[in-house]
């Protein structure tokens, strides 16, 4: 069931704003900075994830698939420099 409240949007310098309730800011998980994103004429507040938020399980999940080879093999960045300057 979803919690539905008014709200009036209130001058805040030379922008506007609104106050969100407690109960939305704990139900949906904000933080200190949220997205803010226009969707078919419905602003759309959500966390802010970090960049690479979930890629470690879809890493895992490709590893469990075998799905996580390099696509252009072993040879692709070898170079000279790699055959007579690299150290290991």
């Amino acid at each position: 069931m979803s919690t539905v409240v008014r709200a009036r949007i209130v001058k805040i310098g030379n922008s506007q704003g609104i106050r969100i309730p407690k109960t939305l800011i704990e139900q949906g998980k904000l933080g200190e900075e949220v997205e803010l994103e226009l969707e078919e004429g419905q602003i759309v507040i959500r966390p802010v994830r970090p960049v690479r938020h979930l890629w470690e399980a879809s890493f895992r999940t490709m590893c469990e698939r075998g799905d996580d080879e390099l696509l252009d093999g072993d040879d692709a960045s070898a170079t000279a420099w790699d055959a007579a300057d690299w150290e290991w």
